[in-house]
């Protein structure tokens, strides 16, 4: 009884997959700390007053914990519910899960949440499904502005604004050096009894306008402060203060590195999963701690 229910909706908990979206620029981040205003905290507090089920079973477990000022075009959450006895619905409609009508559920949890936070979706998740560890990508987007005058009041909260001019191919070439599977100590900050060796997928730079720039990042995972990191060292070497190899270098030495962009320009844009069939197994493996 401590496990989902599967696929048939026999025994166990229910899992339930919530995408949210959000603001981030007056959160403290994602995760719930006491006495501050956190998203996980605001959306656990909605949770409570609006069960998915009879209870919910222990925390939301996130795709990514976002830090302080981090957005989200697209977050993937997960929680357990203790499924409604027929009984126990009153006037609700329960499907064969034993959960009520999931849609009607997301109206309510965003008439409670403050508009900074949306619920865009829940359903039942599949057999299989971890929000956090069957996920095979996330993908992150960062916004810059290199006018001279800084950036369109419009986006202020989302668009840093970088004093020298960006040339894009230095931007790139600095970027590529990071590809790869790689021990990223000299991007991330160091956790006790955590890795940092990551997959990075893609790292590529697109100007979108006269002064507005996008950098998209994508790996398996990151860890704590590394997207931020990537983006800060290679704009030193994208405006010329730096040599274009000067990330690789830092890579390479595992030197931790200061040049760290500011969390608002950050935005995480999506999580993606693998077929359902292969959620299991996906979870599985990603548990393994990696080597190089």
């Amino acid at each position: 009884m401590d496990e989902p229910a599967n696929s048939s909706g026999k025994g166990g908990f229910v899992r339930i997959r919530i995408d949210l979206c959000y603001d981030g620029a007056d959160f403290s981040g994602w995760a719930r700390q006491p006495g501050l205003r956190t998203v996980q905290g605001l959306f656990e507090d909605a949770l409570s007053k609006q069960p998915p089920g009879r209870e919910v079973v222990g925390s939301v477990v996130v795709a990514g914990r976002t830090d302080s000022g981090v957005h989200a075009d697209h977050q993937v959450v997960h929680v357990d519910v203790v499924p409604l006895a027929p009984e126990e619905a009153g006037r609700l409609s329960l499907d064969e899960h034993g959960v009520p009508d999931l849609e009607r559920l997301c109206g309510r949890w965003n008439r409670i949440l403050p508009p900074d936070v949306r619920v865009l979706r829940a359903r039942v998740a599949a057999e299989g499904f971890d929000a956090r560890f069957a996920a095979v990508r996330r993908r992150y987007l960062y916004r810059v502005s290199d006018a001279p005058w800084g950036v369109d009041p419009l986006r202020r909260r989302d668009t840093l604004a970088w004093n020298r001019p960006l040339d894009v191919d230095r931007l790139n070439r600095a970027s590529s050096e990071l590809l790869g599977l790689h021990d990223f100590a000299a991007f991330c900050k160091k956790r006790e009894g955590a890795t940092t060796i990551r997959q990075l997928q893609s790292f590529e730079w697109e100007r979108v306008g006269r002064y507005s720039l996008e950098a998209r990042v994508s790996a398996d995972a990151f860890c704590h402060s590394m997207v931020r990191s990537l983006v800060g060292s290679v704009l030193m070497a994208g405006d010329g203060r730096r040599a274009q190899e000067w990330p690789g270098e830092l890579l390479r030495a595992e030197t931790r590195t200061s040049a760290v962009a500011p969390a608002h320009g950050l935005t995480l844009a999506e999580v993606e999963y693998p077929p359902d069939e292969e959620l299991a197994e996906r979870a599985r493996t990603t548990r393994v701690r990696r080597s190089l």
